[in-house]
């Protein structure tokens, strides 16, 4: 049908749905230790320097460059917790968030570790009353934890270059991951630099062994979440590939068998990060939406978007599997609202089929299809046979950029207001249909998204 006819799927809801969210909990009690480390972190120079010090040539701008470093490493740290993919932190932002999260922290961390870099290397050099560059030049020949600490800058700074969108959509995704991993051996560089000649921490041995342990933990959390986890999770799910079809509209479809999966906990609308292990593919690993399981079966549905995805219809029947997650809170959770409007852009559809699985039968969904032309539409006939089940319908909005106004989705349902709205697709389809929503008066807690992206 035609976005037009959207406004007779309103209706009264049968019955009120309510859930409590222990993602909210956890993210006010994960804000609040943010917090408080920050105010930790923040206090660490005023009680380690004295209004002498402060007053003296130089004094201000050592200062700053002091507290400038020690908030750049503390958000460091906090985008090492944030890569680590802590559950509860996946719980209360949900991996768009996280990710959201991870990105700014990232831009901030490299602007206040270059600040301190500058501030100072400038105040050395007002206290010796010599030019910068000379200055730069004696700290680098008379302190040689500097010189890794100059290099772990320079990665830094490299990351920050190749993460602008205009440089990154020219890297492939898995040579932007590969440059990635560098800002780990830059915080291990800068590590050493920072106990041995941080004024906060030389001669105060209990703040170095505080912030040692602090950062070993985030290491062991990261190792724990991202590696062992994972890896003890395939080798007990024996996860296989038992079929590889092409679709018609260019989508393949791929069928993995296991064991005990009920044991996974998977919600409808969460992803996996997939590892096949053949020769060129084990070392990558990419997140695929599951579209269902089937007893100890899950099905993916992928479309060919880069050199990966395209070739993964060239996986052989057998190929091991190992994965991590679930992660992602696109799921039925977190509705709050009577009634749900589900909008799906492209392959979007895979996330947004499994959720609708897990809706309630009385819940009466309405579903909007957006595609470009009708013969790219997937999981179509599965799709209107649950909204269905639930007493709702499903609409398909076609044609090209420059044809579809989004804002005809929100023009057509009379009740949008009073429903939780999941919007899943590309990150530009995203931002598009949410920005159309918010500038309706929709509040933010009403929208769940779920961003096609790396």
């Amino acid at each position: 049908m035609k976005a037009s006819a959207l406004d007779d799927a309103v209706g009264p809801a049968v019955r009120p749905s309510r859930r409590t969210s222990t993602g909210e909990v956890g993210l006010l009690l994960s804000l609040a230790a943010g917090g408080i480390g920050l105010g930790v972190i923040l206090g660490l120079p005023l009680v380690d320097g004295t209004v002498h010090e402060i007053g003296a040539p130089g004094g201000w701008t050592l200062f700053l460059g002091s507290v400038t470093g020690l908030i750049g490493t503390y958000l460091a740290l906090l985008m090492v917790l944030m890569a680590a993919r802590i559950p509860t932190l996946e719980r209360a932002l949900g991996r768009g968030g996280v990710m959201r999260w991870h990105k700014n922290l990232s831009v901030l961390t490299i602007s206040f570790i270059l600040a301190h870099a500058v501030l100072t290397t400038a105040a050395y050099a007002k206290i010796a009353k010599v030019g910068i560059a000379h200055e730069l030049g004696v700290l680098i020949d008379s302190y040689p934890d500097m010189i890794t600490a100059f290099v772990a800058l320079g990665l830094m700074l490299l990351i920050g270059l190749v993460s602008l969108p205009w440089l990154r959509r020219r890297l492939s995704r898995e040579n932007w991951w590969l440059l990635h991993l560098l800002i780990y051996v830059a915080l291990v560089l800068s590590f050493a630099h920072e106990l041995v000649l941080g004024p906060s921490f030389v001669n105060h041995p209990v703040v170095q062994w505080i912030w040692a342990g602090a950062w070993i933990l985030a290491g062991l959390a990261l190792v724990v979440y991202r590696v062992l986890v994972p890896l003890l999770r395939s080798l007990r799910h024996e996860l296989t590939v038992v079929a590889v079809e092409p679709q018609p509209n260019g989508v393949t479809k791929i069928l993995l068998q296991g064991q005990y999966l009920e044991d996974l906990q998977l919600q409808g609308g969460q992803f996996f990060e997939w590892r096949f292990l053949t020769r060129g593919r084990w070392w990558q690993a990419h997140p695929f939406s599951v579209v269902d399981r089937q007893g100890d079966t899950l099905r993916l549905m992928v479309r060919p978007i880069g050199d990966f995805s395209a070739n993964l219809i060239k996986l052989g029947v057998g190929t091991r599997v190992w994965f991590e997650g679930p992660y992602g809170n696109f799921t039925a959770a977190q509705q709050r609202k009577d009634r749900v409007l589900l909008i799906a852009g492209g392959i979007g559809v895979t996330a947004i089929r499994g959720l609708l699985e897990d809706l309630p039968r009385w819940s009466r969904p309405v579903l909007v299809l957006r595609v470009t032309a009708k013969t790219d539409l997937v999981l179509l006939d599965e799709l209107e046979r649950l909204a269905s089940e639930r007493n709702g319908k499903v609409y398909i909005l076609s044609g090209d950029r420059t044809m579809v106004d989004l804002r005809t989705i929100a023009g057509n349902i009379k009740d949008f207001q009073s429903r939780d709205i999941f919007i899943s697709g590309s990150p530009g389809f995203v931002e598009a249909v949410r920005d159309v929503f918010i500038s309706l008066g929709v509040k933010r807690r009403q929208l769940h998204v779920e961003a096609y992206t790396i």
